[in-house]
């Protein structure tokens, strides 16, 4: 995962994590990495580092003693929300309660029964729980949970909504009082020329409104909505009829492919590590040759040996292999939250889409080391995982 940023020395003072504040604590341990159980902070040291008592892990086998320890502000959060009640979707992202933890993972099979399998990516395992056992996904980014919760995202859809009402008005109010302005000089004429052109007005007086107003109206509307009522930025349509609007982006179906590949010689991959510091990280190579049951002889794309004489090779465990996702998935633009892979040290890792910034950078938060960095459009894509033989692309929430 990308290096940690050193923690900010004044991180102790969080509001969120005050002595006796309930928090979800994630594990470091090796086949507990990325897992999350609840505690209470204890105290804040000096440094940015907690001391947390744990609720359901204890010192002793007989569980009279909550385990405590001392760890990392970027391993502490508060508890996450939860839903009263929620359908939850095939391809979407969940926690699910295992083992007196949550772990991150994603619905695979939604059952007759009302249960559902889960993968886990870390594990590589697929597990049944029922629904009382998941909650939505999310992530805590800079003091907050990303996604928001269902009632916080209908109060913003309310203030988003009032909002375009109130701009809405404001823009019948300029057209209304740009109307009155030129009736107003058109009588203002008439007054000082009415003897020459009150003939000619009472010939056509119905033609003013159809003449002049209605085409004034028509272009100071096409004016407000392109500049805004305070000449902001607003949607406008192009004269020339190209449209505008990013493309839709919204979820590939899976590709399907044969849940009994097998990977033949030359073909591209992809194969994972279990090594700190590269679990999760993604790298290409090319399958040489088989080398027994379940492995292969491959050779990567961009690693290479030590003397750098040539391309580095391994012999790499099958789960450990998946083939190159597929290239049909377009991206013109990737939206906030959204889930990818980013390129960094040669590998793709799972990050979300933190901030857009000026197009086409991004910043991209990285869960297990806490870390947020730019990257640039083309060393983004979408994220997919290779689960059952075929590629999920998660549920955007």
């Amino acid at each position: 995962m990308p290096p940690r940023s050193t923690p900010k020395s004044k991180s102790n003072q969080n509001p969120h994590f005050k002595p006796g504040s309930k928090v979800e604590i994630m594990s470091e341990e090796d086949g507990f990495r990325g897992s999350f159980y609840t505690g209470t902070v204890v105290k804040a040291t000096r440094t940015s580092k907690f001391v947390v008592e744990y609720d359901k892990l204890f010192e002793d086998e007989e569980g009279t003693k909550p385990l405590q320890e001392t760890v990392n502000e970027f391993q502490i959060r508060p508890i996450a929300p939860r839903e009263k009640k929620r359908e939850f979707k095939f391809s979407e992202e969940v926690d699910a309660f295992h083992n007196d933890g949550w772990w991150e993972g994603v619905i695979t099979e939604v059952n007759d029964d009302g249960k559902f399998a889960v993968f886990f990516r870390s594990t590589k395992e697929q597990i049944e729980f029922s629904e009382e056992n998941l909650r939505l996904h999310r992530e805590w980014i800079n003091g907050a949970w990303k996604p928001t919760s269902e009632g916080e995202e209908e109060e913003k859809k309310e203030e988003v909504k009032e909002k375009e009402n109130e701009g809405s008005r404001n823009k019948r109010k300029l057209v209304e009082e740009e109307e009155k302005e030129v009736k107003r000089r058109v009588n203002k004429v008439l007054s000082l020329y009415g003897s020459y052109l009150m003939p000619l007005v009472k010939a056509a007086r119905q033609d003013w409104e159809k003449d002049f107003l209605l085409p004034f109206r028509k272009i100071y509307i096409v004016v407000i909505n392109m500049h805004g009522p305070k000449g902001g930025n607003a949607k406008e349509e192009s004269s020339s009829g190209f449209d505008s609007k990013v493309p839709d982006t919204t979820q590939v179906k899976p590709i399907e492919s044969p849940k009994d590949a097998k990977f033949s010689k030359g073909m591209l991959v992809e194969v994972s590590s279990d090594e700190d510091g590269l679990k999760g990280a993604w790298f290409a190579a090319t399958i040489v040759e088989p080398v027994g049951k379940d492995k292969y002889l491959i050779e990567y794309q961009a690693l290479r040996t030590e003397d750098d004489s040539d391309f580095l090779r391994e012999e790499i465990d099958t789960v450990h292999i998946r083939p190159r996702p597929p290239q049909t998935i377009m991206i013109d633009r990737f939206k906030k939250l959204e889930e990818v892979d980013a390129l960094f040290n040669d590998a793709w890792w799972v990050g979300v889409v933190s901030r857009v910034n000026t197009f086409p950078k991004y910043l991209v938060f990285f869960k297990d080391s806490n870390e947020e960095l730019e990257f640039q459009h083309s060393d983004l894509r979408p994220h997919q995982d290779w689960i059952n033989g075929k590629w999920v692309t998660p549920s955007k929430v």
